[in-house]
């Protein structure tokens, strides 16, 4: 079961639900405790909190036990305001948890579910919708919720209210997350892995998950590198579902003491390394 969550403070997490409801038809359920909205269906709870997103560390007592992991319904704002479909796990990397989680602590991160949405949001969105001038792409991991039991998953409009309101932005992700529903617990295989570096759009990670067949937990952008230790490397591949079976690195821009480290790390671990 999916649990699939939303502020009710957040215009895109609230399209989103609201054409998920409306396409299955599902009536309101007691199920939720501390839910202002709640839905279940045969395999998802569908609910919404009046908290901001990044605050949900309280899930896993709002939701059954019987919830695999927690698929969350947000808006994504970028400076630059780039349009963007974006999926990524949270935690923070560094000393400070300034958006939610709490310091040098990364949540669980479920690869598998991350890639199969990436590939629908890439599918709906370029071949469906014509939506071009959108990036479709995994963000790094980053903010909060980090202290839940069970993996958690964002999936993301960008960047500025009038993309977060946009119905037929609402529409793509949310045929992208019936696509989940229907083929869930049964979505197709893939090879897990970590990845580093890059910017906080990681383009040369998710070209990769696109192409192949591997499919990312944590990804540790270039603007967190000099935060990176042994101990939070550990939690990258401890803290993501599946066994981790590959270390990317994307060349550019780690230096050479971290990339030793990697390799170190990764070989005591039997897993490979490779560099983009």
């Amino acid at each position: 079961m999916i649990g699939i969550v939303y502020s009710l403070k957040d215009p895109a997490g609230v399209g989103i639900a609201s054409y998920i409801i409306n396409k299955l038809g599902y009536t309101r359920s007691l199920i939720c405790s501390h839910a202002v909205n709640c839905y279940s269906g045969p395999n998802f709870i569908l609910a919404g909190f009046e908290e901001d997103d990044i605050y949900f560390d309280f899930l896993d007592e709002a939701l059954p036990r019987e919830v695999e992991y927690y698929l969350v319904l947000s808006r994504h704002y970028s400076e630059a305001g780039i349009k963007s479909y974006t999926v990524h796990p949270t935690g923070n990397f560094t000393n400070v948890a300034p958006v939610g989680g709490k310091p040098r602590e990364l949540g669980l991160a479920h690869p598998q579910a991350m890639w199969y949405l990436l590939r629908r949001l890439h599918k709906y969105a370029r071949e469906v919708y014509n939506r071009g001038e959108y990036e479709v792409s995994y963000e790094a991991t980053h903010h909060g919720p980090a202290g839940l039991n069970k993996p958690i998953v964002f999936i993301e409009i960008g960047s500025s209210v009038v993309e977060w309101r946009d119905p037929i932005n609402h529409e793509v992700v949310g045929m992208a997350i019936l696509d989940l529903l229907s083929s869930h617990p049964n979505i197709p295989p893939c090879t897990p892995v970590i990845g580093f570096g890059g910017g906080h759009y990681p383009r040369k990670h998710t070209e990769l998950a696109l192409s192949e067949s591997i499919c990312y937990g944590h990804i540790a952008s270039k603007h967190v590198l000099d935060y990176l230790d042994e101990e939070i490397i550990h939690q990258m591949i401890n803290k993501t579902a599946g066994n981790v079976e590959e270390v990317i690195v994307e060349k550019k821009g780690v230096r050479r003491e971290l990339r030793d480290l990697l390799e170190k790390f990764a070989n005591a671990r039997g897993l490979r390394t490779r560099y983009i």
